[in-house]
Order: C-alpha cells, then sequence, then structure tokens
C-alpha cells in the first residue's frame, strides 16, 4: 500500500497533510503525468502557484483522478498563491478567481500571499519566472493585500489563506492587525537554511511552516555552485544517517524537517523519488542525529529574491 502522510490540524481546524508536492517549474507537459504519478504514490496535498503556469495542468490531474476513483475531491489539499503584481485590493479577486477557474476543482484548500512585495500590475498573464529584469514595485501595503484576501473567505471557495516569504516581523503585523490569522508561512526550509527561529515565533502563534526547496536546490547548485549553497544532500553525514535506516539521504532531509515541526513540499518529477520523499513515516530521527542535521545551517538562501533587495516590503533583511 502507498504510504500516507499523517496531517496537521491548522488554526482554523481544516487539516493539512505533513508533506505535499511542489509543482515549481513543472512545465506544460509535464505537471499532469507528475501530479497523477504522485497522487499514485499516495500524495494527497499539492502545491502549485499562478506564477508557475501550471495550475490548469495540476487542476487536470486532479480531476482525473477523481473520475478514475482513485481519490475524492475532499481528499486532496491544493495550494496557490496570488502573485506579487496583483497585490491591489482591487485585483486579489480577480487573481483568486482566475487561479480557480486554472485548476477547475470546485473550491481552493489554501491560498497564500506569494510574497509581501508589490509589482505594478502589467496583465494577467503569468510572468517568466526565469526571467532577469527588475520589476517595477509599488508600495500597496500587504496588510491591504490580506484584508482583501480574508474576504475571499465569505464566499466558500477557500478554506484556509496564509503568506509566503513573510518575516517574523511582518507574520507579527499581520496577526496584530487583522482578524483572520494565517495558517501557515511558506518559507524556503532545508538543513543550510533550517528556519529554527522562525519555525518557534509561528509555533507560539499557532501558525505553520511550509517547507520549500526542502533539499537545497542541487540541480542549481550542479549548474551554479558559485552562487548556490552546497545542499546537504551528498555529505557523507547525512548517507551516514541513511544507511542506519535504510532510507536515501532525500528522505534523512525530509524526515527531519518535519520532525522539526515543518510541512516540507519537495518537488520531483521522477517517479521513484516521488515515492521515496513520502515514505519517511515509518521512522523517526533521534535528538543525536537531529543535531547533526542542524550542524549544516548556514543561513544562506538558495532563493533570494535579489532583484528586490530594494524593495520597500523586502522580507529577508531581518534576522528571521
Amino acid at each position: 500500500m502507498s504510504p500516507f502522510a499523517p496531517t496537521v490540524t491548522l488554526n482554523n481546524g481544516q487539516k493539512m497533510p505533513i508533506l505535499g508536492l511542489g509543482t515549481w517549474l513543472s512545465r506544460e507537459g509535464e505537471a499532469v503525468e507528475t501530479v497523477k504519478a504522485a497522487i499514485d504514490a499516495g500524495y494527497r496535498h499539492i502545491d502549485t502557484a499562478y506564477l508557475y503556469g501550471n495550475e490548469k495542468e495540476v487542476g487536470q490531474a486532479i480531476r482525473e483522478k477523481i473520475t478514475e476513483g482513485v481519490i475524492k475531491r475532499e481528499d486532496i489539499f491544493v495550494t496557490t498563491k496570488l502573485w506579487n503584481g496583483f497585490h491591489d485590493p482591487e485585483n486579489v479577486e480577480e487573481a483568486f478567481n482566475r487561479s480557480l477557474a486554472n485548476l477547475n476543482i470546485d473550491y481552493i484548500d489554501l491560498y497564500l500571499m506569494h510574497t509581501p512585495m508589490s509589482y505594478k500590475f502589467v496583465a494577467w498573464e503569468p510572468e517568466n519566472p526565469d526571467a532577469a529584469s527588475v520589476p517595477e514595485f509599488t508600495e500597496v501595503d500587504y496588510v491591504d493585500t490580506w484584508r482583501a484576501m480574508e474576504k475571499l473567505l465569505n464566499g466558500g471557495k477557500v478554506r484556509s489563506i496564509g503568506v509566503s516569504n513573510f518575516n517574523s516581523e511582518q507574520i507579527g503585523r499581520i496577526v496584530k492587525e487583522y482578524t483572520v490569522k494565517p495558517v501557515t508561512n511558506q518559507v524556503e526550509c532545508n538543513p543550510g537554511l533550517n528556519q529554527r527561529k522562525l519555525i518557534e515565533f509561528c509555533k507560539n502563534l499557532d501558525i505553520t511552516i511550509t517547507a520549500y526547496s526542502p533539499l537545497g536546490r542541487p540541480n542549481y547548485y550542479e549548474k551554479d555552485p558559485k552562487n548556490t549553497p552546497k545542499p546537504a544532500l551528498d555529505d557523507v553525514r547525512v548517507a551516514e544517517i541513511a544507511k542506519k535506516y535504510g532510507k536515501t539521504p532525500g528522505q534523512i532531509i525530509l524526515r527531519y524537517l518535519v520532525d522539526i515541526g515543518t510541512i516540507p513540499v519537495p518537488k520531483s518529477a521522477n517517479e521513484q523519488r516521488l515515492r521515496q520523499n513520502i515514505d519517511i513515516f515509518d521512522f523517526k530521527l533521534t535528538e543525536a542525529e537531529i543535531k547533526v542535521m542542524d550542524g549544516f545551517n548556514n543561513g544562506k538562501r538558495t532563493v533570494p529574491f535579489a532583484l528586490c533587495a530594494s524593495h520597500k516590503f523586502y522580507p529577508f533583511n531581518s534576522e528571521y
């Protein structure tokens, strides 16, 4: 039988599987088959975004698996995100409706503000995520955007709302000023950037941490080792722990992230790795092994949003 991830109860009572499939860079032609394979492997949590340009493919895969009788709609937890160019409160509802139409799955389980930074609205078409050009910034306050997101809950088409790439000060401001608390903050989190302080901060507010790039972007390191932090994936210390449990280094890293209280969303299009990534719930790391994994933390980001460093609401100048 395929393994299934346990769930965590969010601060609004909704349940979210504690491991999901990330779909960043799953482009047209790949995402449908990847999501279908993931569902067959036991995944019940799929993470996408308007920016990724694959919401239609993700939705198609889910609908096909519902038609096949593999899942029901209520069995699967789907996250998508409001892009930076749509932060103006007047654009939030339309942006959400476009994502919902793309997915075509009746409702969205979790809608995140992709970052606290706002860009000038250019068009509804998703931007090229690989573009190296600096976007034109605006100063739309993320708390005003959040207020517009709160209103989405009234329509019944979204179950939960949250944020992504927010620092502790920005989270604190949201919680202080508005009535609906984010259920999660999705941030880069891996052994090299273990986010321990942010995890603890959010835990005290009953906000979960979802971990993107949980394996440290090894493909980016291979292409550009000078500018990308070396991932822990190939380190002998991780290999030794993996050998003890009969697991892969990737499984050890994902188990570590679960053990320190995050919800990792690893991305893979390889069916074997898809199955491996979710097969981490039959063991648990010891305190000594977690300490070893903590030793990889260097605070370096693989996703620094460097082009946005001058934005008024750039989140990564704070300690956490």
